[in-house]
């Protein structure tokens, strides 16, 4: 139930001018909510691709991204190694061939790049893996067979290694080396099983001199983030599943091998993601420079990296609220290395000095830097794509980012406040401004406190935003992330109240014009949360959970027993699911409600959206409901996104009373 990854480029956000009579004057002064603005529903969308891996290969440096207007596909970008920001790029993998894993639904490391310069991908239609020599056309290197998903590609000492899921009777998952020659493409057996024995594995890596498999594994009922291993074998030993090295009890996370055969994995044994290093010879880990922030994070997507070992160290990312690059030396001294992104960092790859770091600055798009590290006191640090507006301009648009805490009724809760920004416009004397309290998915994910295009286009028309690090979150420990365990639906409800709350009693925001919205997981929040409280004038849930024994029952075998520590076990917690679900207490939902839904979602089906909107329709609460074919959990295409936040802000014109200046009238549904 986890959002997804962070927009990747920015493009032209000021499509449009302001009308002639907006431009007139320094400070009009207009209700909030109706604001003339620039930033438009095609610009959100056009500003919205999403990034999926990033490597150095030979003299250039790819990336995937998604197109937007190309129905949402992944793309492969490449460009000049010493290229900056403005420099070429060029298209990899062309339309209509799109790299994305259905591994876990939420796919990630669905491509990688040969020793010789080819690219290797898992093509979204077939799940079969693919090869692309740069001049000629993909040839498969895997069998198109019914039910199997390949993904969390990984190219290790010359060899191509694969998570694989395959469906049947039920789902299994090992890892598989995939020959490059093509000899497995018609043959299936040609393509070995390297592990056994564990419900789920991620992020397999052979040692320096390819005789030993690292991977990481876990089991049902846990999630990777509960409890992980890690586990190693050598290749020619007969016994596939191997031996546990580290974490069991904790949440072992990426183990990776360093040049003399140690290894290096993330653990929270600490109650934090630390680094570790282990030689396998019997010695106990070393824990690397300690400290009380997180390297490490829900591992949704199979590709995800948060460090990487260097020759003089390693250079990891680390976490409490806001993320931090820092270089770690060989005898432990730690060197942070400037770099605009301050949320959503990950390490995409390394070569020699040189890394390649994804992230999100706090006022601007996405992007991706290579870091020259020689000298990591002055590093040198290169945009290579989005991380900027391309229009100047824009920043006197962009909310300035407020970290904030609540004290609420289960400990301090953390958000973050986007006001509404105008260049020229302020709102009507003696009103507040409506507000938006956003409820990221996961719930074990986290809201990285940075300005994303869909927040500036609320904020530019007067309409406030607040992000909720709520209980259950993750960036701030363990501790804080096992505050929902077994109390979803109570924990993350009333932490948004207790920020609402706060809102309005500080005079941030109209205490009659507070909405919620979020997606996935945080839809159940949003529904939740105006069963529970009268807090929040409206609502909107993209994609959201409103019947827990219903997910439980339908959703996909990742999160199959995810409700296990998020509620209880089944069936002997099914009176607290009742309980909790939103649909049970759907008759006490007053306030109008908007619910958004991709036709092909697997993780949280439309049966979900379409039961709350039968209960809303059966209470007389004005609602709308939209359902997008074509799209799954979460919205990939440009068309979606652009109806997507028109129809968000109209309804919350329709909601508190006030008519956007460009987006037409949304009627709601009253039902009975």
């Amino acid at each position: 139930m986890e959002a997804d990854r962070p927009p990747a480029r920015s493009v032209e956000v000021m499509v449009e001018p302001l009308p002639r009579d907006s431009a007139s004057t320094a400070a009009r002064t207009l209700p909030f909510g109706t604001w003339p603005s620039r930033i438009t529903s095609e610009a959100v969308a056009a500003a919205s691709p999403r990034l999926d891996g990033a490597l150095f290969v030979g003299d250039e440096i790819w990336w995937a991204e998604t197109v937007p207007e190309e129905q949402g596909r992944t793309a492969i970008r490449r460009s000049p190694r010493a290229s900056g920001a403005d420099g070429r790029i060029d298209t990899l993998l062309p339309a209509p061939w799109s790299a994305r894993s259905h591994v876990h639904e939420y796919g990630g490391g669905a491509w990688s790049a040969t020793p010789e310069g080819g690219l290797v991908f898992v093509e979204k239609s077939d799940q079969r893996v693919w090869l692309l020599t740069p001049g000629s056309a993909p040839v498969p290197l895997t069998p198109a067979v019914s039910g199997q998903a390949l993904g969390g590609l990984r190219m290790s000492q010359g060899r191509l290694l694969a998570v694989r899921e395959v469906h049947g009777a039920s789902v299994s998952h090992d890892i598989v080396q995939i020959p490059l020659d093509g000899s497995a493409a018609d043959d299936i057996d040609r393509m070995a099983s390297l592990t056994a024995g564990s419900d789920f594995v991620a992020q397999p890596t052979l040692s320096p001199d390819g005789s030993t498999l690292a991977w990481l594994a876990w089991d049902h009922p846990h999630m990777p983030w509960d409890r992980a291993e890690v586990r190693v074998r050598r290749v020619d030993d007969a016994e596939p599943a191997g031996r546990r090295v580290a974490g069991g009890t904790s949440a072992a996370l990426q183990p990776e091998w360093t040049a003399d055969g140690d290894l290096l994995y993330a653990d929270d044994a600490s109650g934090f993601w630390n680094l570790h290093r282990l030689a396998l010879s019997g010695a106990r880990p070393t824990v690397i420079a300690p400290d009380e922030r997180d390297t490490g994070g829900p591992l949704w997507v199979l590709g995800s990296r948060w460090f990487a070992s260097l020759a003089d160290g390693v250079v990891a990312v680390r976490t409490r609220g806001r993320d931090e690059l820092v270089h770690i030396s060989s005898d432990g001294v730690v060197t942070v290395i400037p770099l605009p992104a301050v949320g959503s960092l990950l390490v995409e790859d390394a070569a020699g000095t040189d890394v390649l770091v994804s992230g999100s600055p706090e006022d601007a798009p996405a992007g991706l830097w290579r870091i020259d590290l020689r000298e990591p006191s002055r590093p040198g640090v290169h945009l290579l794509t989005g991380g900027r507006w391309n229009d100047a301009d824009v920043s006197a648009w962009v909310p300035r980012p407020r970290q904030f805490t609540v004290d609420g009724r289960h400990g301090v809760v953390h958000a973050v406040d986007f006001p509404p920004t105008h260049p020229q416009v302020k709102g009507t004397h003696d009103t507040l401004p409506p507000y938006v309290v956003l409820v990221h998915g996961g719930p074990t994910a986290h809201a990285a406190g940075v300005v994303s295009p869909k927040t500036v286009f609320l904020t530019s028309r007067g309409i406030g935003v607040v992000e909720v690090n709520y209980g259950g979150s993750s960036g701030f420990g363990r501790d804080y992330r096992e505050r929902l365990r077994g109390q979803w639906g109570v924990v993350d409800v009333d932490d948004v109240v207790d920020v609402a709350r706060a809102l309005a009693a500080d005079g941030t925001a109209d205490p009659a014009r507070i909405a919620i919205a979020g997606g996935s997981a945080g839809g159940w929040t949003v529904l939740g949360a105006l069963v529970a409280s009268d807090a929040f004038s409206a609502g909107i849930s993209r994609y959201g959970v409103a019947d827990a024994r219903l997910l439980a029952a339908e959703t996909h075998d990742f999160e199959a027993r995810y409700l296990d520590g998020l509620i209880g076990p089944l069936p002997d917690s099914e009176a607290v699911y009742l309980e909790r679900s939103p649909l049970t207490h759907a008759d006490r939902i007053q306030a109008p409600v908007l619910l958004l839904q991709g036709a092909d979602d697997e993780v949280v089906p439309p049966s979900q959206s379409e039961a709350i909107r039968d209960a809303l329709r059966a209470g007389g609460v004005p609602h709308a409901y939209v359902l997008y074919p074509g799209e799954g959990h979460g919205f990939r295409r440009s068309e979606t996104v652009v109806d997507m936040v028109r129809t968000e802000l109209a309804f919350l014109g329709a909601a508190f009373g006030f008519t956007p200046h460009d987006v037409a009238p949304l009627d709601l549904e009253s039902g009975a």
